[in-house]
């Protein structure tokens, strides 16, 4: 009797961590799509982006926007590709599996379709050239690219070292990165006049959206595997 209770335990909550990540999904899936609303009609949240911008550039000092720089850097396609394809290889040396590597290219193919879709979607357009340091840039700006990008990038990264059998220091630590890095690249994109703060927001909760549903289509790959094999 107590192994038959055990058994429909397990089975039961083997099915929790897909509804929770599908749920997850959801949620920010109806999140994002208020926000693409509020950045359409520029009501909302989106209303306070002017005021924002404008607050950013009274901060503006040589030594945070030469940080800014080095931030949005890591986050330009270029180099985040290189990063992905990089940290793919390493993956695949390090634990001689072909998992993980798929997961983060996958993760990151599916960062770049999203940013190209939703951008062309909405239509937003950027702030004017009087807020941006730097070249001009003339793509969409909802969401921001490298927001969103970079915040798959890196937190796939945690996510993959929380799945590993490293020592828990190693986890926090690897995590509180990723979370830094991923908002300082971000909030970059506002410093230096690319983005409205929605945008960055939305890359944010776009991340969000689909690395839950990577995290989902991991875990359940995983289970079929173990199922088969068993």
């Amino acid at each position: 009797m107590t192994q038959d209770l055990v058994a429909r335990t397990s089975g039961r909550i083997r099915y929790v961590r897909p509804a929770v990540g599908l749920a997850a999904a959801a949620v920010g899936t109806v999140a994002v799509a208020g926000l693409a609303d509020s950045a359409t009609e520029s009501d909302g949240l989106a209303a306070f982006d002017p005021r924002l911008t404008d607050d950013m550039l009274h901060l503006r000092t040589i030594p945070l926007t030469d940080l800014a720089r080095s931030l949005t850097f890591i986050g330009d396609v270029p180099v985040l590709s290189a990063l992905a394809l990089i940290a793919a290889v390493v993956l695949r040396l390090m634990t001689r599996r072909w998992r993980p590597s798929v997961v983060l290219l996958v993760a990151m193919a599916g960062s770049a379709a999203l940013t190209y879709c939703v951008k062309l979607l909405v239509g937003r357009h950027r702030p004017g050239m009087t807020y941006v340091l730097g070249s001009a840039d003339t793509s969409y700006s909802f969401p921001s690219g490298h927001t969103l990008n970079s915040a798959v990038f890196l937190l796939t990264l945690a996510g993959l070292l929380w799945a590993s059998g490293r020592r828990l220091a190693w986890k926090i630590t690897g995590t509180a990165c990723a979370v830094l890095f991923s908002v300082g690249i971000g909030l970059s994109r506002i410093y230096l006049g690319y983005h409205w703060a929605t945008d960055v927001l939305a890359g944010w909760l776009i991340a969000a959206t689909w690395l839950s549903l990577v995290a989902t289509g991991a875990y359940l790959t995983r289970r079929a595997r173990t199922d088969l094999q068993g």
